[in-house]
């Protein structure tokens, strides 16, 4: 009898099922209330587990273009869209997106349809010529190409952002004697912090002047977004002194008080000194032409360059006279010319007849020294100096940690003087001055620097960030299993009582159903008839679900709302 009332056990051949069984049989045992939360608890979970999927499928996305324009921009969205690229747009609209491992094979795409085409129509224009353009619509299209080609040639440059290029070609005609020559405007708009040196700007100036017929480099205007005229025509200076010039100037000034500093510093500190030089440059050209002749007077010797002698005789000669014949007929005899004096003409006799005298000229021309000087004063000639250098006091840390200034000696401010003097090159004849100050620096209190602990700091923000982004889903999944999930499934297996072998619905039926014994001592089985023994059986089967109804009390109300329910 005793055997028969032993808690029997579930074989240990029992199959799996049998759990699961249990579990779908306490399910559907619950009150709406618990099916509820656990149909939310199942439904949320499955909503995590969906979003984490989804979240961790999701592409990196990488910038495609950047600040293009309206036009532009929505000829790549069509593109891409036409390809089946994904692609979104970042906080303002101010660049287009696509997942990183497209952003090469999307770009070399793009090219090949001419996009993005920056804002600018090149000579793409004469492509698309419909049949019966006019001749003013043809010029119209390729002056509207060539300004876009300058354009985005401007706009290779690094510091350009954008560019616009305006040109005026005059209708050319033979029927006008002086051709009216071409002009051209050019509109740059310079990122932000960034400027064109002079280099760059007459680059831009010769670049549009060499790509139009006949343009003259100083009929090209450049001018930035601010309206500010950067090209200037050579030899016009608004101030007297062009760019180059004041750059010079500048250039001069910065070198001299560098020099100041790197021989100062040494001796007072990189901090205590303050150097300001002023230069007056002179740059006037002028240049000069003189001839200087070398007099040839004197005891110097003379380079002769030419000489001409000429001698000459006038007068009649006098005639043979007497009796005609054969002594008047003789011919007169040779002239002799002496030496020195004038020549004589004797007779036959040996007398001079007639009255003969001679003329010699002599002419001599001599060397003239010459001399042509061409004086050129050199430009940029530094014509005055004006250098102030101020000095803070010799500050002095005492052993107990307090700072005192004091000014610095006369003796050493004689020597720093000097050497200022010969770092500057200064020149009491030029007119130049030098001023050296010593005075205590004003310098402003630096508060001192707070360590901010890790938890603040930008990096580890970042890192929690990201690790939060991370960790939220799974605590939520965990907070869903712990909240809803896990009270309703503990709820449905619910282990039987000891002593029984059915459910426990089965065992509190059958122990309420008995009454409770009479006495409250055990007996021994052998002792008891089976009667009592039945009794007491009931009884440490009620003492069990009273146990139960204290540590479980959800339970035995389930129980007895499901008596009450089937009684109903």
């Amino acid at each position: 009898m005793a055997n028969d009332i032993a808690p029997s056990k579930p074989p240990a051949s029992a199959p799996l099922t049998t759990g699961v069984v249990q579990t779908v049989s306490g399910i559907a045992s619950l009150p709406t209330r618990s099916k509820l939360m656990l149909g939310a608890g199942a439904a949320m979970l499955f909503a995590v587990l969906v979003v984490t999927f989804i979240s961790s499928r999701q592409p990196d996305w990488k910038v495609l273009y950047a600040n293009l324009s309206d036009r532009d921009g929505g000829s790549v969205i069509a593109a891409l869209a036409q390809l089946n690229v994904p692609h979104k747009f970042t906080e303002g609209g101010g660049a287009i997106m696509v997942p990183a491992d497209k952003v090469h094979d999307a770009r070399l795409k793009l090219a090949t349809q001419g996009l993005p085409k920056g804002g600018a129509v090149g000579f793409e224009l004469m492509e698309n010529q419909k049949f019966g353009v006019t001749q003013f619509q043809e010029r119209l299209n390729f002056q509207r190409g060539l300004e876009g080609e300058l354009a985005r040639s401007i706009m290779a440059m690094p510091t350009v952002e954008s560019a616009r290029v305006h040109l005026a070609l005059p209708n050319q005609t033979a029927f006008l004697r002086e051709q009216q020559k071409p002009s051209a405007s050019v509109l740059v708009s310079l990122h932000g912090g960034r400027t064109l040196d002079r280099t760059q700007i007459a680059g831009i100036v010769h670049l549009v002047a060499s790509s139009v017929p006949e343009l003259n480099p100083r009929a090209v205007s450049v001018v930035d977004q601010t309206g500010t005229l950067l090209s200037q025509p050579p030899g016009e200076a608004p101030n007297g002194l062009d760019a180059s010039q004041l750059q010079y100037v500048r250039q001069i000034e910065q070198n001299l008080a560098s020099r100041v500093l790197a021989i100062l510093e040494p001796l007072v500190g990189a901090e205590n000194v303050r150097a300001q030089i002023t230069a007056d440059v002179d740059f006037t050209q002028s240049e000069s032409t003189a001839e200087i002749y070398k007099p040839n007077q004197g005891d110097a010797a003379a380079a002769i360059r030419s000489q001409q002698v000429s001698e000459g005789q006038s007068g009649a000669a006098a005639m043979v006279g007497g009796v005609p014949g054969a002594l008047s007929n003789q011919p007169p005899g040779n002239a002799t010319a002496p030496i020195n004096g004038a020549s004589q003409a004797l007779s036959a006799g040996g007398v001079a007849n007639g009255n003969v005298s001679g003329k010699r000229d002599a002419t001599t021309n001599y060397e003239v020294d010459k001399t042509v000087r061409v004086v050129r004063n050199a430009s940029g000639v530094v014509r005055r100096l004006n250098a102030a250098v101020v000095l803070n006091h010799v500050s002095t840390t005492a052993s107990n940690g307090k700072v005192t200034t004091s000014p610095i000696p006369a003796a050493q401010m004689e020597q720093i003087n000097a050497l200022v003097r010969e770092a500057v090159g200064f020149s009491k004849d030029r007119g130049d001055s030098l001023n050296v100050v010593n005075a205590p620096f004003n310098v402003p209190a630096v508060p001192p620097e707070v360590a901010v602990p890790l938890w603040k700091q930008p990096e580890t923000m970042d890192l929690a960030r990201t690790i939060a982004q991370w960790l939220m889903l799974p605590l939520v999944a965990l907070m869903i299993l712990l909240g809803l999930v896990r009270p309703a499934l503990r709820a449905a297996r619910k282990p039987a009582l000891p002593g029984q072998g059915g459910t426990l619905l089965t065992s509190v039926q059958d122990a309420l159903s008995l009454p409770t014994p009479a006495g409250g001592s055990a007996l021994s089985p052998v002792e008891l008839t089976p009667v009592e023994l039945a009794q007491q059986a009931r009884a440490l089967q009620l003492a069990d679900v009273r146990k139960l109804a204290k540590s479980d009390p959800a339970t035995v109300a389930n129980v007895v709302r499901t008596w009450v329910t089937h009684t109903s």
